[in-house]
């Protein structure tokens, strides 16, 4: 009887040891988030979601359909160097369906350089829609991410409806990133 928990507890130490392998594993082209750690950690190199903090608000929330709120969304990096080059990007996702919030069209695309733990803002300004109208989204998530990656950051949205200009597309837009403190 005593064998087999022996047994056991050996297989699953020889799996464990397996695992923590220092050679990335596999046959030398590493996975994708491989390549994403070790491109991240070169000064310069662009910003990743993975290596950096993300704050959402607190939001100037729009009380009442047709108003206006401002939701601040701050990126702070936790890694070596990076570069952010181009302008933040956001989705509105109801749960059925997602839609991209634009950029204002003052907004200017830009190449910042953030050491560790420094950061950068954006704001996202939306107009408050009409609960249960046709002309609404009832976003349940936002979805926030870098110039250059394609891996969002999920925050859940509770500032109401926001009411749509045609179609699918959001009464709302972004600015472009500053220096965060400035």
């Amino acid at each position: 009887m005593r064998a087999t928990p022996l047994a056991v507890t050996a297989l699953a130490a020889a799996f464990l040891l397996t695992a923590c392998s220092d050679d990335g594993g596999g046959s030398g082209s590493g996975s994708g988030k491989e390549r994403d750690v070790q491109e991240s950690t070169k000064p310069g190199a662009p910003c990743k979601m993975h290596n950096v903090t993300v704050q959402v608000g607190p939001a100037n929330t729009a009380p009442a359909a047709g108003d206006t709120g401002n939701l601040p969304v701050t990126i702070i990096n936790r890694d070596a160097e990076c570069t952010l080059d181009g302008l933040p990007a956001a989705d509105l996702d109801t749960g059925a369906s997602t839609s991209t919030v634009p950029v204002d069209k003052a907004a200017k695309s830009q190449k910042l350089t953030l050491a560790k733990d420094t950061g950068v803002s954006f704001t996202l300004t939306y107009v408050r829609g009409e609960e249960g109208a046709g002309k609404s989204l009832a976003a349940k998530t936002l979805k926030v991410y870098l110039p250059g990656d394609t891996s969002p950051r999920d925050f859940p949205w509770g500032y109401g409806v926001v009411a749509l200009k045609s179609g699918s597309e959001p009464d709302a837009s972004l600015s472009g990133f500053t220096q965060a403190g400035d």
